[in-house]
């Protein structure tokens, strides 16, 4: 059975949305994963733009609010943004939970300024997310 990973930002529009993306390609069949948000608006086209140069199509994502996910079990819950990790509700199971800050790249003022900052997130998401995948599988029993 494949372990469940739901990311949680607050709009579900670029951070959680990017990291579910990276997190599909770098685990492959290994995790079933979900995103969501506190306060979810819609995919952000730039989200969309940066993971596209990668390779990756979140154009069929949409955003959802994490109220779609509550009774249901995890393995892990990811937060990615400081106000979810504080809005995090408890999750059935034995969820563990995980926070990893990254900044609000559409807080970015300016067009060149605010695509290089979804460059610099999606970059860090997939390097935070790559060195998670790499401890999980030297962790004892994996």
């Amino acid at each position: 059975m494949k372990q469940r990973v739901l990311i949680l930002c607050t709009a579900n529009s670029a951070r959680s949305q990017m990291a579910e993306g990276l997190l599909r390609a770098l685990a492959g069949d290994r995790f079933e994963v979900f995103s969501a948000g506190t306060r979810p608006s819609a995919v952000n086209p730039l989200a969309i733009a940066v993971m596209e140069e990668r390779g990756h199509d979140i154009r069929p994502h949409r955003s959802k609010h994490l109220s779609e996910f509550l009774g249901q079990p995890f393995d892990y819950v990811i937060t990615v943004c400081d106000s979810a990790a504080e809005a995090c509700p408890a999750f059935p199971g034995r969820a563990t939970r995980i926070h990893w800050s990254f900044p609000d790249p559409a807080a970015a003022t300016g067009d060149a300024e605010r695509l290089a900052a979804f460059r610099q997130v999606r970059d860090a998401i997939d390097a935070r997310l790559a060195a998670w995948l790499a401890e999980l599988d030297a962790a004892p029993g994996a």
